[in-house]
């Protein structure tokens, strides 16, 4: 029978567990704070299709290095998901709708991407590569490299996002009085597409497509349901993020649970703590008047 992990296994063992600790908690930081602008901006199923596209990506570059030879650069996974994923985003960018809804295409690059990397994974060596750790994601993938990555691409993003903030959240706010006041809004957009892609392109690579997307949406919604001020909004957003990645991590641990699956559900039951608060702040605010 094996043995139950406990909190002196984790511990003891922390130099094994400190490297998907650590991007999963740097992922849902970056992830949490850029989901106020795809909630706000009704984006959620375009981060859904970006990390499958990400994940379709990733997938490419390994058949590639075992079925065309390629090594290196051009074999690069994170080269390829980034890729597949500014492929993705600029379509779905300047795709304008006619016979088919922008929803649809959305769903299109979502099912194409996730149906892509689950046939290229039949294609796949077990040895090279376990294709439900692109998809749903897995703590023993995770490498310093992908450490290295993570925190430094999530680095360059945020100092990026934190520079044009005021810009961003105008522009996300109010389109037309963004235009009016001047503001360079296509390139604001632009800029949070591709830093988004990118982004989510190199997480999909450490910590798969399930718990990126989960990173991306739900840590916002949750937030947004919390605060009124964009600002707090923002900070709750990035606490969220970074509790279900370590929290999701440890459950998983303790729990013995698949990592990218118990990230993603930690994500949303802090969806479902903040409405369950917002509907109990409301009833006692319905309350009190009547009471006095």
């Amino acid at each position: 029978m094996a043995d139950v992990p406990t909190l002196e296994m984790l511990t003891s063992n922390w130099e094994l567990f400190r490297e998907p600790v650590l991007v999963a908690g740097a992922a849902g930081a970056v992830l949490g704070y850029m989901g106020i602008y795809i909630v706000i901006r009704r984006m959620v199923f375009f981060a859904a299709a970006l990390s499958q596209a990400a994940g379709c990506g990733v997938a490419l570059a390994f058949f590639a290095q075992i079925n065309l030879g390629l090594t290196g650069f051009l074999g690069s996974p994170r080269l390829w998901a980034v890729g597949t994923t500014a492929l993705a985003a600029w379509i779905l960018t300047v795709v304008k709708e006619n016979r088919i809804s922008r929803e649809g295409f959305l769903a299109l690059a979502y099912l194409l991407g996730g149906a892509g990397a689950m046939l290229l994974g039949t294609r796949i060596s077990q040895e090279a590569h376990d294709i439900q750790a692109i998809l749903f994601g897995t703590a023993v993938l995770v490498s310093a490299e992908d450490v290295h990555w993570v925190l430094g691409v999530g680095a360059v993003v945020m100092i990026w996002q934190l520079w044009w903030r005021r810009g961003l959240l105008f522009a996300s706010l109010d389109v037309e009085g963004a235009r009016i006041r001047g503001l360079p809004v296509q390139v604001l957009d632009a800029g949070l597409m591709l830093m988004l892609a990118v982004f989510v392109s190199v997480t999909t690579h450490a910590l798969g497509a399930l718990p990126v997307f989960a990173f991306s949406v739900l840590p916002a919604l949750a937030a947004v349901t919390l605060c009124k001020n964009p600002t707090f909004a923002f900070v709750v957003a990035t606490i969220v993020g970074i509790l279900a990645g370590v929290g999701g991590y440890m459950l998983a641990f303790f729990g013995q649970f698949p990592v990218g699956a118990s990230q993603a559900t930690v994500a949303a039951a802090a969806v479902v703590a903040a409405l369950l608060l917002r509907g109990t702040l409301a009833t006692i605010a319905r309350i009190l008047p009547s009471v006095t």
